[in-house]
C-alpha cells in the first residue's frame, strides 16, 4: 500500500504525534520514513539592517536546529527497525517545500499534524497542514 511515507518535523509536540503515528504505520507496512526539517529564510529587507544576528550566523543556527529535528526522528526509526532518510531544506514557504520534496522522493503518503483550529480561525491562521493539503496530490493523513 504505502512505501514511503513522508513526516515533516519542526521539533514540536504536535509533531511528534505524527511521527509517532507514521512509525507505527511504517512498522505495519514495512515501509520506510522520510523526514524533513524546512529552514527559515533570511529576514532580508529594513530589517535585516536591525537584526542582532549575521546572516552566516542566522544560517549556521538555522542548520544545526534543523539537523537536531531530523535527527531525532532519524534515531526513532532507528530504534524500532524503520528505514529512514532524512534531509534539511531551505524554503520561503515550508508547505511548498513539503510537497516539492515529497514529490522528488516519490512518497505516496504525507503524515503531519494539524493544530486542530476551525471554523474563521484556519482562515485567518492557516497552516502549513492546511496548505499541503490544498497543493498535493499525494495522500496526507493528519494527526490531532
Amino acid at each position: 500500500m504505502f512505501k514511503r511515507i513522508l513526516v515533516p518535523t519542526d521539533g514540536s509536540e504536535l509533531t511528534q504525534r505524527a511521527i509517532d503515528t507514521a512509525l507505527a504505520l511504517a512498522r505495519t507496512l514495512g515501509a520506510e520514513i522520510h523526514t524533513l526539517c524546512v529552514k527559515e529564510p533570511f529576514p532580508y529587507g529594513a530589517v535585516a539592517e536591525i537584526q542582532p544576528t549575521p546572516p552566516q550566523e542566522f544560517f549556521d543556527a538555522q542548520e544545526q536546529m534543523a539537523a537536531k529535528h531530523v535527527r531525532a526522528v532519524m534515531d526513532q526509526c532507528l530504534a524500532v527497525g524503520v528505514a529512514c532518510q532524512g534531509s534539511t531544506v531551505d524554503g520561503l514557504q515550508p508547505w511548498e517545500a513539503i510537497v516539492e520534496h515529497a514529490e522528488k522522493m516519490q512518497c505516496d503518503l504525507l503524515v503531519m499534524g494539524s493544530h486542530g483550529r476551525s471554523g474563521l480561525a484556519t482562515v485567518f491562521l492557516g497552516s502549513e497542514t492546511q496548505d499541503v493539503l490544498s497543493h498535493t496530490k499525494i495522500p496526507v493523513l493528519v494527526v490531532r
